[in-house]
C-alpha cells in the first residue's frame, strides 16, 4: 500500500455549541489540513494519484469554508463546528470525490493550532 499526504489550510471563524468556556464565544483559527489517501496501485507514471489533483480538489472544498463563519454553513448549523466535526465533514466530502476501488481517503487531520489537532478516519 502507498499513502500520499497533502497539507493545506483555511481560515474561518466559529463558536462551539453546547460548550462552556471561552470557545463558546466567536473566535477564529488558521486551520491546517492534512489529507491522506491510500492506494495499492500506481499508474504508468508511477503515481498513486497526482498531488496536484488531490490538492486542487481539497482546496476547492476548503474554499467553501475559507473566511466564513462556519456556524452559518451546512452542516454546522445544527452541529458544533469543532475540529473533530470539521475533520469528519472533510473526510466524507473528499470520499465522495476520491472513494474508489483504487484510491481511498484514509484520514483527514485538522489542526486548529500548532499544538492541537483532530483526525477522522474509518
Amino acid at each position: 500500500m502507498y499513502r500520499l499526504t497533502i497539507h493545506t489550510a483555511f481560515a474561518a471563524a466559529h463558536n462551539l455549541i453546547h460548550y462552556q468556556g471561552d470557545c463558546e464565544n466567536l473566535h477564529g483559527h488558521n486551520w491546517k489540513v492534512e489529507v491522506s489517501i491510500t492506494t495499492a496501485e500506481l499508474d504508468k507514471a508511477g503515481l498513486g494519484i497526482d498531488f496536484k489533483i488531490l490538492k486542487r480538489e481539497t482546496n476547492t472544498l476548503l474554499k467553501t469554508l475559507d473566511h466564513k463563519y462556519l456556524n452559518e454553513l451546512e452542516p454546522f448549523k445544527s452541529l458544533s463546528p469543532s475540529s473533530e466535526n470539521i475533520a469528519r465533514y472533510l473526510y466524507v466530502e473528499l470520499t465522495k470525490i476520491f472513494g474508489s476501488d483504487k484510491v481511498k481517503v484514509e484520514m483527514v487531520t485538522v489542526w486548529e493550532s500548532d499544538y492541537a489537532a483532530a483526525s477522522y478516519y474509518e
